[in-house]
């Protein structure tokens, strides 16, 4: 908004100008989330408190989580409001990839907020219907998809490169519909999985979201992506704004979310973040590269997948003590922290290997 209001203004004041440059509106995006998530942060959690929205345990966790019982959820709301503000203020509002990646994280939220919703005022620990829930995700889903390819220019929407291989690029034609929908909701769904320790979600997706800043940047710069030999995508530079206003919002949640947390996020906060970040891979064209960098919601996912089809082969037998893997490391004794830190350490590993993929073609 400031963008399409102050730089027209800049053939009168040159100060303005700086306002079309995307690296100093995604650095002021980024401080701007971070201090609307600080600021609001203490009150929300408090009203959190005062209305007794705590998720209660399941039954089948480790049984040291029944300590954190009464500790707020539903927290994602703090990052919902404090990257969508800070987007509106520092994004280019007629740009249509800005707008269908907040809407799939506002309306991904809304499901993950009704079924945060089931769980904490209606006392339902298994909160809405497992296929209610995946129906909506893929609507969502589609209509966004829909988007992108409605306004695609350059006849790319469909067409899926791979990392390491400059001249490999697949045209997946009607297919990448169904390829995108698993990419947004499947990343929506796994950091979901991995949201099952205080801060274990949160720091991966600040980190992903970060790298995906130079990832929408380079794609959407046309020098930038010839030099590269990664596809260009005009317009999906402004997608770099919306990155660093997550990355603030997350890093504020992250001051609250720390262990020991005195909120959680709620299925409101993992849906929408996870969803956004597939989106913002979708339209940058690189679906493959968010393996890489969010290979710790991949791997927590797998542990799952694994672990269910283990148990069913074998008649009852596991594979890990328990999934997603992070409560297989608690179940063998490792501190909570320390599970935490070392896959902040993996996300971190993994997001400087999803970069080289720029160079290494």
């Amino acid at each position: 908004m400031l963008y399409n209001l102050l730089y027209p203004l800049s053939e009168h004041f040159v100060l303005f100008n700086v306002f079309k440059y995307i690296t100093f509106r995604t650095a002021y995006a980024i401080l701007t989330s971070l201090l609307i998530s600080l600021f609001v942060g203490g009150y929300l959690v408090n009203t959190l408190k005062k209305m007794q929205l705590s998720q209660k345990a399941k039954g089948y966790e480790p049984e040291r989580h029944r300590e954190k019982e009464g500790t707020p959820t539903m927290g994602g709301v703090m990052i919902i409001m404090s990257a969508v503000i800070s987007t509106v203020l520092w994004a280019d509002m007629t740009n249509v990839y800005v707008w269908t990646v907040l809407f799939v994280f506002v309306f991904m939220g809304g499901v993950g907020f009704a079924d945060d919703y089931i769980k904490t005022v209606k006392k339902n620990p298994e909160g809405m219907r497992p296929r209610v829930k995946f129906v909506l995700q893929l609507l969502i889903a589609f209509v966004a998809v829909s988007v992108v390819l409605i306004v695609d220019s350059s006849d790319i929407a469909t067409k899926l490169a791979l990392p390491f291989f400059k001249e490999l690029i697949l045209d997946l034609s009607f297919f990448y519909i169904i390829f995108a929908l698993f990419v947004i909701v499947g990343t929506s769904n796994a950091v979901n999985l991995t949201d099952g320790l205080d801060g274990l979600a949160t720091m991966p997706s600040v980190i992903s979201f970060g790298t995906f800043i130079l990832f929408a940047y380079v794609t959407g710069h046309v020098q930038f992506a010839e030099y590269l030999q990664i596809l260009y995508v005009p317009g999906a530079g402004e997608l770099a704004v919306f990155c660093g206003a997550m990355l603030g919002a997350g890093l504020g949640f992250l001051w609250y979310n720390t262990f020991p947390a005195s909120v959680f996020m709620g299925d409101v906060g993992s849906l929408s973040m996870g969803a956004a970040l597939g989106m913002v891979a979708v339209i940058t064209k690189h679906e493959i590269v968010l393996a890489i960098v969010g290979g710790v919601f991949v791997i927590e996912t797998i542990s799952v997948i694994m672990q269910v089809g283990f148990f069913k082969m074998t008649k009852g037998r596991r594979l890990f003590r328990m999934a997603p893997i992070h409560h297989h490391f608690e179940l063998k004794g490792w501190e909570e922290p320390k599970i935490i830190v070392r896959f902040w350490i993996l996300a971190f590993m993994l997001a400087m290997i999803a970069i080289s993929t720029l160079k290494l073609r």
